[in-house]
């Protein structure tokens, strides 16, 4: 059951971050509202320290797409038009952790190691795609990942070693932040599986994207959707397994 002192820390969070996202021009007027309204989601269906991971990823996503920006605006290849984002972006990152967290709650198992993981792999998968793409567009050395033919940055599917190497490490920061937030072991190996997981998804997402995203099946939020779901579902299979 959620107590009120947890929702109330819930509600001012979600509202510092929506109107501090709002007011500094990274996310739009609906993406604030979606920020909110998925964030009472997670915090209030899931835990505190849930809401706190999802913040930490944030910001760690306003971070790389300011990073650079001007090269990114000159090449065309930045989100928006200063980087903001819309509430498409929001959902296309919180859909699959919010809906970890509403079947966390219905089974009554947010304080379970298992939910732990198969939230923070939800997310580790967002950070690492998030940051491969808007660092490894920086690179001008990217290849589809179906073929290995060269392709311009930005193009969907597309991957680069600059850009491996930063998903690598953001799942890594993803996963330890949200293990010792959530979990609270410092030491537990467990960790690693949201870390290969954020990795794993972020390589189905290109692979989804060089598919069916430029044969325009499916757009970016499904493909976000899709690897994320993914990312969430093999480390639970993963966790149940080992």
């Amino acid at each position: 059951m959620v107590s009120l002192e947890s929702l109330a820390i819930v509600v001012v969070l979600c509202t510092i971050l929506s109107v501090l996202s709002y007011r500094f021009g990274l996310l739009t007027w609906s993406g604030a509202a979606a920020s909110f309204i998925v964030g009472m989601a997670i915090g209030g269906l899931g835990d505190v320290g849930w809401l706190l991971t999802l913040i930490v990823f944030t910001f760690m996503g306003f971070a790389v797409t300011k990073f650079r920006f001007q090269i990114k605006e000159s090449k065309g290849l930045q989100e928006g038009r200063k980087g903001e984002r819309t509430y498409r972006n929001v959902l296309a990152n919180g859909l699959v952790p919010a809906l970890v967290a509403v079947i966390a709650f219905a089974l009554g198992e947010q304080g379970s190691v298992l939910a732990a993981i198969a939230y923070i792999s939800s997310v580790a998968v967002a950070a690492a795609d998030t940051t491969a793409s808007e660092l490894g567009v920086l690179s001008d050395r990217t290849y589809l990942i179906t073929t290995g033919e060269r392709v311009p940055p930005g193009t969907d599917g597309g991957i680069s070693l600059n850009g491996t190497l930063w998903c690598v490490l953001a799942s890594a920061v993803a996963s330890y932040t949200g293990w010792l937030v959530i979990v609270n072991r410092p030491f537990d190996p467990l960790f690693l599986i949201p870390m290969v997981m954020g990795v794993a998804g972020c390589m189905v997402d290109s692979l989804i994207g060089a598919t069916l995203e430029r044969r325009k099946i499916v757009g970016k939020l499904h493909v976000n959707f899709m690897s994320m779901a993914f990312g969430s579902v093999a480390a639970v299979a993963l966790y149940l397994v080992l």
